[in-house]
């Protein structure tokens, strides 16, 4: 079983960053495919962004252009670098893993986080 525990939110103005971790436990992280997903009051858990075991990547349109995600597999951590963050970005942001890809699907991770605030005014 893989644990995920998110840290780095917080509340900035329009415009500002913030990079959130997430540190995944045990010994198969290079083996993991990981994602953001966020989910704002009253909407569904939409996905950000995921990387694959290669690291190669995917981001969703609203984050093309200014969020980034990355990984340390050394430090089993996943990165996502949030720049010119805007007031729809306000949400919980999500650290979510697979074993096996099945693209950015909420169901398809079966390991996840409890979250971390994002809020942007």
């Amino acid at each position: 079983h893989v644990q995920l525990v998110e840290s780095g939110g917080g509340s900035v103005q329009a415009g500002g960053s913030l990079k959130l971790a997430c540190v995944a436990s045990g010994d198969i992280f290079s083996r993991l495919y990981m994602a953001w997903f966020r989910q704002a009051p009253g909407r569904e858990r939409e996905a950000v962004a995921g990387i694959r075991t290669d690291g190669s990547t995917m981001h969703k349109e609203a984050a093309k252009g200014r969020f980034t995600v990355s990984k340390d597999n050394p430090k089993n951590t996943l990165f996502l670098q949030m720049n010119n963050l805007k007031p729809e970005d306000t949400a919980m942001y999500y650290c979510m893993a697979t074993e096996i890809w099945g693209g950015l699907f909420l169901a398809g991770f079966e390991y996840r986080g409890q979250g971390t605030q994002v809020t942007v005014s």
